[in-house]
């Protein structure tokens, strides 16, 4: 009886310390702003991209090349967005950098934006299945399509430096802006990011 008893409070406080162990384990999230700075890992981040296509586009419509093109066209630009390579050490979805680049350059009001080579070749085969079932009152013809003025496209490169510890992690964002019409370089943009992080003597 004793013995059975003894057994019977060994298994409940086996249960109590795994219990105390899987809580120490869990998770703890906090939500926090979109726009915050969250630097963890010391890696490329969303910050990092909001802010650098904020920047760049900011830069690129306050020079010469948009006020030479308005005056003598009498309408906005109408650009398009095209790969940015990365070319850096590290993965980085350089998708959610484009398009950061489009929201910003769309929401500026200045130019004219129109679809990637991958989206008009869906709306193209949307616009056949058109053909074949919407009413002529509300189909749409091919061939009105608006063609790009510029095109601006980039690369992602990185240096990393470490030693005793620390890290330093070097970004530098190029860009540039090309006259379809006859490939001349209208603009050229760069955007450095230097971080240092410390690991306290863990390996890299």
């Amino acid at each position: 009886m004793y013995s059975q008893t003894l057994r019977n409070l060994a298994s409940v406080l086996l249960i109590i310390s795994l219990g105390l162990g899987l809580a120490a384990c869990g998770k703890k999230i906090t939500r926090v702003d979109q726009n915050a700075v969250t630097d963890i890992s010391g890696k490329w981040n969303d910050t990092d991209s909001r802010l650098v296509s904020e920047e760049m586009i900011q830069d690129v419509l306050s020079r010469p090349w948009l006020n030479r093109f308005t005056s003598k066209h009498k309408k906005p630009p109408t650009v398009i967005v095209g790969k940015v390579r990365n070319l850096s050490h590290e993965h980085i979805n350089t998708r959610t950098f484009v398009a950061d680049i489009e929201r910003a350059l769309i929401n500026s009001g200045t130019v004219d934006f129109v679809a990637s080579s991958t989206e008009r070749k869906e709306i193209r085969e949307e616009r056949k299945d058109m053909d074949l079932n919407a009413t002529e009152a509300t189909r749409k013809a091919a061939g009105a399509e608006i063609g790009a003025d510029y095109m601006l496209k980039g690369t992602i490169n990185t240096i990393v430096d470490a030693a005793s510890g620390e890290q330093a992690r070097f970004y530098q964002i190029d860009l540039t802006l090309i006259d379809l019409a006859n490939n001349r370089k209208t603009w050229v943009g760069q955007k450095k990011i230097k971080k240092t992080i410390e690991k306290g003597g863990l390996r890299w």
